[in-house]
């Protein structure tokens, strides 16, 4: 917690007390108040109380020692891809996806005053979706954990050459002054986040609602390894809305696949697909079902 700037390390401070004093409300989220992640925990459960980490791993880690019920995390961008790290930290989290949540993205560039400015912070995210209006203004990129961090580092350094790009509630948060809204290279810039607890949810009460599935896996080392593990969703006609790949270790020789899917175990066809996946890898871990918040296609 500490490793916020001093702007913001007094609202962390009240919003973890009160967290602690009801975590069955607590929705752990990376990043300090006023950032993208605060405002989808709002928006996914406008009842719970956002608990400020610091870190993806602290969030997590908050729900896994009980601190927070669940937490809140941005998996991946319509402009900017996944979130650096995100695919190697589920996994290795023990925590079960319970949900997702889509919120459109909206940045501004904000600072001590009008400007002009020779740098920039935010998160690596928000800089690569705002690359294009900084490259134009001679504006330098500096990497910052999160969005309302860097406002809140910006505030406390004083340097009136630095902005931040965030969402504008940090402006209001800090005490910076909005220069530009909507910096964001494109109109239609959206982050989906998945919700994380302790308990996977049993896929029964998924019944009547469209589910999602999401997975990771590593085929066995022979010729059309994967092209046979995927035949099994053809066949079966399960829609599989997201393949990625990504390396383990240092080899280069085992690749790992983190997948999502339409549907949930206990459908047969679920079933069947997932078994003939499971013939053709070396393992197959299934990080949750949950209900979709978003049509697919």
């Amino acid at each position: 917690m500490h490793s916020f700037p001093a702007p913001a390390l007094a609202l962390v401070e009240e919003m973890a007390a009160a967290a602690m004093s009801d975590p069955a409300r607590a929705l752990a989220l990376q990043g300090a108040p006023g950032s993208n992640s605060h405002r989808a925990a709002i928006e996914y459960d406008a009842d719970c109380l956002p608990l400020p980490c610091f870190s993806f791993e602290d969030a997590m880690e908050a729900v896994k020692e009980g601190r927070a019920d669940r937490a809140i995390i941005p998996i991946e961008n319509s402009q900017h891809g996944r979130v650096a790290d995100i695919h190697f930290l589920l996994p290795e989290s023990g925590l079960a996806i319970v949900g997702e949540h889509f919120m459109a993205i909206h940045h501004a560039l904000m600072g001590l005053g009008e400007g002009p400015f020779t740098a920039a912070y935010s998160h690596p995210q928000a800089l690569g979706q705002s690359r294009h209006y900084l490259r134009s203004r001679g504006i330098v990129p500096m990497s910052y954990a999160d969005t309302a961090g860097a406002a809140a580092f910006v505030a406390e350094q004083g340097d009136r050459r630095a902005a931040a790009i965030a969402p504008a509630l940090a402006a209001e948060l800090y005490g910076l002054t909005i220069v530009e809204r909507r910096v964001e290279d494109a109109d239609d810039n959206m982050t989906r986040f998945v919700v994380l607890a302790r308990d996977e949810l049993d896929p029964s009460v998924l019944n009547g609602d469209t589910a999602m599935t999401t997975f990771v896996f590593e085929v066995k080392n022979i010729p059309a390894a994967l092209y046979k593990a995927m035949g099994g969703f053809a066949t079966n006609g399960v829609n599989m809305t997201k393949l990625e790949s990504y390396q383990v270790g240092a080899s280069f020789a085992a690749t790992t696949f983190y997948a999502d899917i339409e549907g949930a175990p206990g459908d047969p066809r679920i079933d069947r697909a997932l078994e003939e996946l499971a013939f053709h890898c070396k393992y197959v871990r299934i990080l949750g079902s949950y209900r979709q918040a978003r049509a697919r296609g």
